[in-house]
């Protein structure tokens, strides 16, 4: 046992953990395989989780298919599961506890913590949830070691009744909900929403409920249906030609107020810039390669004086908020999953995240089932 490591002695019903689990390790050069690995271990003021679901997000997608990360690492961050063993000075927590947990948790002490920037924060960039190897969220493993300054800040209990792929939604949705709240849309407001994935999709419920009107763009007819079934007002296809005029019918021809890029096809910020008026807000949110580039006129901007925004990743702020949107069913997001992958499918899910055919959208990893 590691030093200053505690006994795992046991999950809900008394039983050890196991020393050893299945995680997709990813290898690198795009290769993930499923391996058996040692189970992490827990020190004091840890806690060890038993992995239930695992949503499948983007930025983890773009780390597997760009390299960005030196392997090997297990990825997976949007978690949701059961707490296994806790730590020696652990108290609000308990074995048999559902949870959700966030892989980054600011100091609330530095520079960027005194401006609510958290995302900048140190101690917000060290992932501290792992399954092993270098700290990486770890969710596509069976367990998960949660680290001391998470346990603190970054759990969150999930009621009885509320399955465990709807609570997988909890991260992702705080990080919806914190761009939100940096456009503040208002009732009346007409929000262009580029992209109706599943975070698109959150998105365009979310400024439906801030009383915004939505037009929404995808690529996928299914995705536009859902977006108008979610509120949008209407949805196109972005080649469609007259999307600015579209959108100015609804604006006596000025233009959106605000624009939130949630896909990252070549030309979609530029699309984004295109549809708003003088003055609005475009935020960016899927550009998070720095391989990624995005292009438009200086002048849109400049003499427009619209506002270019970014927003990444979760705030700690929120995170009460955003748990009991997804909690309460406010915000109806297990209908945006799409297909349920056990462990041993992990190649064939993430291809099908990367690839989406018609119909694909929110895709989940069940680390404690297998193909049968």
């Amino acid at each position: 046992m590691a030093a200053g490591a505690v006994s795992q002695e046991s999950e809900a019903g008394g039983g050890a953990v196991p020393q050893t689990m299945r995680a997709a390790v990813y290898l690198g050069h795009r290769r993930v395989s499923v391996e058996t690995i040692p189970t992490p271990e827990i020190g004091p003021g840890e806690v060890l989780i038993r992995v239930e679901s695992c949503g499948i997000c983007h930025t983890d997608l773009k780390k597997i298919e760009y390299d960005l990360l030196a392997p090997p690492r297990v990825f997976g961050h949007e978690t949701a599961g059961v707490v296994a063993a806790v730590g020696t000075g652990v108290k609000q927590y308990e074995p048999g506890d559902r949870v959700v947990v966030f892989h980054h948790i600011p100091c609330m002490q530095c520079f960027y913590c005194a401006r609510r920037l958290y995302a900048q924060c140190p101690v917000y960039k060290r992932v501290g949830v792992t399954a092993g190897f270098e700290p990486a969220g770890g969710g596509f493993a069976q367990y998960v070691r949660v680290m001391d300054w998470i346990v603190r800040r970054g759990i969150e209990k999930i009621p009885a009744g509320v399955p465990f792929e709807r609570a997988s939604f909890v991260e992702p949705v705080n990080t919806c909900v914190k761009a939100i709240a940096m456009i503040g849309p208002g009732p009346g407001d007409v929000v262009a929403v580029l992209g109706q994935g599943p975070i698109g999709l959150i998105f365009t419920m979310l400024a439906k409920r801030a009383g915004a009107k939505v037009v929404a763009t995808d690529a996928m007819e299914q995705r536009r249906v859902l977006a108008v079934k979610f509120g949008a007002e209407a949805a196109y296809h972005p080649g469609e030609a007259r999307l600015a005029e579209h959108i100015g019918d609804l604006t006596r021809g000025r233009g959106a107020d605000a624009a939130i890029v949630a896909a990252s096809a070549p030309g979609i910020a530029a699309q984004a810039v295109d549809t708003t008026r003088p003055g609005a807000k475009v935020l960016l949110f899927a550009q998070t390669s720095h391989q990624e580039r995005v292009e438009f006129s200086g002048a849109d901007i400049c003499v427009g004086e619209r506002a270019i925004l970014g927003s990444y990743s979760a705030s700690v702020d929120l995170q009460r908020e955003s748990a009991e949107l997804v909690f309460s069913g406010r915000l109806p997001v297990e209908e945006l999953i799409s297909d349920s992958f056990p462990l041993d499918e992990i190649g064939a899910a993430i291809d099908r995240a990367l690839h989406p055919a018609e119909g694909s959208l929110k895709i989940m990893v069940q680390p404690q089932r297998w193909r049968a």
